[in-house]
């Protein structure tokens, strides 16, 4: 090996060794803050949806689409519905869910809408992510059954149900207890009603073969059985009159508006401007959700529910209006700033360990960094000594010559190995003039013994 590059490759390996309990502590230390802050999400995560075919389960299905791409698997849950989805929040057996506002039966009906999340939030564990979409109150009802209240077959107000058989949702949906509200408001006794709750495919098909007289829906207009009612003969769709009204006895409630050949222009469908109440979904998790899942999850929500809808105009949705619970710390940033500055250029996985290792590492860096000051003095030490452990073995050779000078030729050869071993240690070219020091000296014991 030629001499220059062994010489290199000494001074590195020294200085390797040297910095090599520095670089253990910063591993450590790094670890440590890894396992502490725990910066990647986990690669699976369960959304709880609702009834097959539903807005929810559709919904869902773009969720886990887009989330493959980041390599997170959903696994989405099918439930009954909003209810069903909260419950399922609470108990721990669902990391997100869509929840219906106005499901929570905790939600007092003239609860102020300041005071409504803090109420709904404290004791649940669950945040939100923002309101989604609008899903409004659906109240589909039989030109014949509504003949027997009044001749203009057009029912205006919830008091004209009494009687009818009415379908008010699935047990474990939000509807129930929405409907119960929607009652309550009218001082209307849900006994009056005949009432049922059938899922939404046995229900619309009990509705169409004439056994129910009304069927209520809150779904958003993706429903592919709202979308059906909607343009079969024979049933029509109640418009609220008084939504303005309801939405302010209701916060979770909206007033919205179907405009008049919004469903078909060609075919005129609706043929004039229906008021509905509607209630606004919210993509909701739990508190000890990871906080890059929750980051995703928001994310994903601006490209779903970002465009123009029946009921609302591009970016609209997602916000943070009407939510009954508190809103999440990674969803409200996502919301007023968009995605962060270092995932617009870099990979999402490198770009969220950065974002959130960056403290840590500020503080491990200041910790190191006065600690970087002693690995100089350590080489240095290092390539001393290596020199001059030789000098006490000199000294002692130096005494014997005072103590002993009869033993001159045992001395001589004390020095010669001496000498000898001093050839064969390797130190890197700037410590060189030390070691031809320590010969010299060795040198200079040897003239003084002759």
């Amino acid at each position: 090996m030629p001499h220059n590059i062994r010489h290199t490759l000494i001074s590195i390996r020294d200085l390797a060794i040297s910095i090599g309990p520095f670089v253990a502590l910063a591993v450590v230390l790094l670890a440590l803050a890894y396992w502490w802050l725990d910066p990647m999400p986990p690669k699976r995560v369960v959304l709880a949806t609702g009834p097959a075919q539903s807005a929810y389960d559709e919904f869902g299905k773009r969720y886990a689409k887009a989330l493959s791409n980041r390599r997170i698997e959903v696994v989405l849950l099918p439930s009954e519905g909003s209810s069903a989805n909260l419950q399922l929040l609470r108990e721990g057996k669902a990391d997100l869910g869509f929840v219906q506002g106005g499901s929570d039966v905790s939600t007092s009906l003239d609860a102020a809408p300041a005071s409504a999340s803090t109420s709904t939030s404290a004791d649940s564990g669950v945040e939100s992510l923002g309101s989604l979409f609008v899903e409004p109150v659906w109240l589909f009802y039989r030109e014949d059954a509504a003949k027997k209240v009044n001749a203009s077959a057009t029912l205006t107000t919830l008091a004209e149900l009494k009687g009818l058989r009415v379908n008010v949702g699935t047990v474990g949906s939000g509807v129930p207890n929405l409907v119960d509200k929607l009652l309550d408001s009218n001082h209307i006794e849900p006994s009056s009603l005949k009432r049922s709750q059938l899922e939404q495919t046995p229900a619309t098909m009990a509705f169409l073969a004439g056994e129910l007289d009304a069927i209520v829906f809150a779904s958003a207009p993706e429903s592919l059985m709202v979308q059906m009612l909607l343009q079969t003969p024979g049933v029509k769709l109640m418009s609220f009159a008084q939504s303005e009204a309801y939405s302010r006895r209701l916060p979770f409630l909206s007033p919205v508006l179907l405009p008049r050949g919004v469903v078909d222009l060609a075919a005129d469908v609706p043929a004039q401007d229906v008021r509905l109440v509607a209630s606004t979904t919210a993509l909701l998790t739990r508190a000890d959700t990871h906080p890059a899942l929750v980051q995703l999850f928001s994310q994903t929500s601006q490209t779903i529910h970002g465009g123009a809808g029946w009921f609302n105009r591009a970016r609209d949705f997602p916000n943070s209006a009407h939510s009954e619970f508190d809103l999440s710390k990674e969803a409200e940033r996502n919301l007023k700033t968009g995605a962060p500055l270092l995932q617009r250029y870099l990979p999402f996985g490198m770009a969220n360990l950065i974002e959130r290792m960056w403290l840590a590492l500020g503080i491990i860096v200041a910790i190191l960094l006065p600690l970087s000051r002693i690995i100089p003095p350590m080489y240095k030490f290092r390539i001393r000594s290596r020199i001059f452990k030789w000098y006490g073995q000199l000294r002692h050779i130096e005494e014997q010559i005072i103590q002993k000078p009869e033993a001159k030729a045992s001395l001589r050869a004390a020095l010669d190995d001496l000498d000898a071993r001093v050839g064969t240690i390797s130190v890197p070219l700037s410590y060189a003039d030390e070691l031809y020091a320590l010969r010299n000296n060795i040198s200079l014991v040897r003239r003084r013994l002759v």
